[in-house]
């Protein structure tokens, strides 16, 4: 199994339906860069408790080991421009984040594969470790994280699922 680097929206999103642990099962190792770390465990205090994000010991947090490359600390917030700054530092070329400008800045600049929450849920439910991406993508906008409808609707098709 690879490794991946995560950004914030996806450990929130796949928090809020209790299957953080999906990353622990698809992947061997799964980083943060320090500064995601930090964007959770310093949000309001019901958030912290919500995620229950600081029993979680699989994950490996680390700190970057270069400057930023100024035009990720230009363009991205903090979060996305680590991911991408941590992912090129320890050589890992996969990364997970939902964010827009940030995923087609790593795709189309920095050469990194990029996927997304919605992915994660199709990769589980290929791997029997769910058994619906519906139910749990509804779940996730239920509790407030947005996913387009095209983006929904392709991840049913190739999991058969109907909407």
């Amino acid at each position: 199994m690879p490794a991946i680097v995560c950004n914030t929206g996806p450990i929130i999103a796949l928090s809020a339906i209790r299957k953080l642990n999906i990353l622990k099962n698809l992947y061997d190792t799964v980083y943060l860069p320090s500064a995601v770390y930090n964007e959770i465990v310093t949000g309001e205090e019901h958030l912290r408790e919500f995620y229950q994000f600081r029993d979680i010991d699989w994950f490996n947090i680390l700190e970057l080991q270069q400057p930023m490359d100024p035009l990720l600390s230009t363009v991205l917030d903090i979060g996305e421009a680590s991911v991408i700054q941590l992912s090129r530092e320890i050589g890992v070329m996969k990364i997970l984040m939902d964010e827009r400008k940030g995923r087609k800045i790593a795709r189309e600049i920095y050469g990194l594969t990029v996927i997304g929450t919605a992915r994660i849920l199709v990769d589980a439910k290929k791997a029997n470790l769910i058994s619906s991406v519906k139910d749990l993508m509804y779940e996730m906008m239920d509790n407030g994280y947005w996913i387009h409808d095209n983006i929904i609707q392709a991840a049913l098709k190739e999991v058969n699922e109907k909407d």
